[in-house]
């Protein structure tokens, strides 16, 4: 079966436009509660975070009630960030956890996530199931099998916990000044409690959300607040979130960024040294540079790619057995820890590593120089296809045959947004803008 409603993390769009409405929400949780609740007998669970939009109220409610009309409880965890639904849906024994966020997009817009009993998030099949039933609708519960919904006050007590187990428990950040930016978003309590907990001088940043500053100026998409705040208070490092916690870029002490390429460099390398990472390989999509390629090639080490999206990560990395992959947009995924991308969790594990070696953040942050790489988006009306047309398939294949195999050149549609993504590698940097330059215009025009 096809799906049309997911995208490559559930289901995304503007707030009160399809297909995220409070009546979608209602017939999406009505779907995924039938799916999961095939056995009648015993009691079903349902575990529901969300981040800090203002939205999420909405949304939160309508999926409750859709749940509980088919017999599920829920259990709902508050503003947590997404990890915390992928580490307390096995250990809260629910059939299904639910996040309610939009990530890194702003605050108009809003999304659903599913984690299924596992903690990992649901393969393509179980989803194109749930559109069916959604398409098709489903039987209510009778009166008396009718849900319940709790409030779960301790949620984010139990995150944080976890995070900080993974933390080295002979090491402490005594000494250390941390600028942290939570994009106001789903983490702005949880990550400065628990570098302070550990020690830490914390300078927090987003940690002021009223329902519509979420990823406002700040957070993983965009690292210039925190950057500035690291230079201006003489801090150590910079770490940042984004909207609800489960990837992060870093910043070093002279205000430079540091992206998931880097990090997954610094641990692969790490983790390689302590025998701990399973068969040499590191999982990545085809957005990681090439120069993070050579790195592990370097060192005997090899790069799994994969489609965009932390999904299809977490999936090959089930597949093959492996327990670190990420992406460059700055989700780590340590399955060794966690189910899916965690934030906090990789910025303590950078943290780690500057106490274990003594060394300052940037000179852990740049173990590779990169390929020149360029990204441009162009926002396209969903109704049209732009890459089908003959224009922009004779500039792809002219981009192609310049860069003759000196460079990597991938075009493809967002899976959270309306927007193609034009993306190319070459050690020709005037070449490099060029063959980019040229798609977007032929794509813009053809839109």
């Amino acid at each position: 079966m096809v799906r049309k409603l997911f995208g490559t993390d559930g289901v995304r769009g503007t707030a009160n436009a399809y297909p995220m409405t409070a009546d979608m929400a209602l017939r999406i949780g009505a779907a995924v509660g039938r799916h999961f609740r095939q056995d009648s007998k015993g009691v079903h669970r349902v575990v529901i975070g969300k981040d800090t939009r203002q939205s999420g109220y909405m949304f939160e409610n309508a999926l409750t009630a859709g749940l509980t009309s088919t017999g599920m409880n829920v259990l709902l965890l508050g503003p947590v960030p997404t990890p915390a639904v992928g580490l307390l849906t096995p250990s809260m024994r629910a059939d299904l956890g639910i996040m309610i966020s939009a990530s890194h997009n702003p605050a108009r817009d809003n999304g659903i996530k599913f984690f299924g009993p596992d903690g990992f998030k649901l393969s393509d099949a179980d989803e194109a199931e749930i559109e069916a039933l959604i398409e098709t609708g489903v039987e209510p519960a009778q009166a008396e099998n009718i849900g319940r919904a709790k409030r779960i006050d301790d949620g984010r007590f139990r995150y944080q916990e976890r995070v900080k187990s993974t933390f080295p428990a002979d090491l402490r950040l005594d000494g250390l000044k941390v600028v942290i930016d939570c994009a106001n978003g789903a983490a702005y309590k949880a990550a400065p409690e628990v570098l302070w907990e550990l020690g830490a001088d914390v300078i927090p940043l987003g940690v002021t959300p009223n329902g519509s500053n979420i990823n406002e100026g700040c957070g993983s998409t965009h690292p210039q607040l925190a950057a500035a705040a690291v230079v201006a208070h003489g801090a150590d490092i910079g770490i940042c979130l984004d909207g609800d916690a489960d990837r992060v870029i870093l910043i070093d002490e002279t205000g430079q960024v540091a992206d998931g390429d880097q990090i997954m460099a610094l641990m692969a390398a790490r983790w390689a040294e302590e025998q701990r990472l399973r068969d040499g390989v590191l999982v990545a999509t085809v957005m990681s540079n090439l120069g993070l390629e050579r790195f592990l090639d370097g060192r005997g080490l090899r790069l799994e790619r994969t489609g965009v999206g932390d999904r299809y990560v977490v999936e090959a990395m089930r597949r093959g057995g492996w327990n670190l992959g990420g992406e460059q947009s700055g989700h780590i995924v340590m399955t060794d820890y966690a189910t899916t991308g965690d934030g906090l969790m990789a910025g303590l594990q950078f943290l780690g590593e500057m106490c274990r070696t003594g060394k300052p953040a940037s000179a852990l942050a740049r173990s590779f120089d990169p390929v020149p790489q360029l990204l441009k988006n162009v926002r396209y009306d969903p109704s049209v296809a732009p890459l089908e047309t003959a224009s922009v398939k004779a500039a792809i294949a002219d981009a192609e045959a310049r860069l003759n195999g000196s460079g990597r050149l991938l075009i493809r549609k967002s899976g959270t947004e309306p927007l193609i993504r034009v993306m190319a590698e070459c050690e020709d940097e005037a070449l490099l803008v060029e063959v980019v330059d040229g798609i977007v215009a032929e794509v813009a025009a053809s839109v």
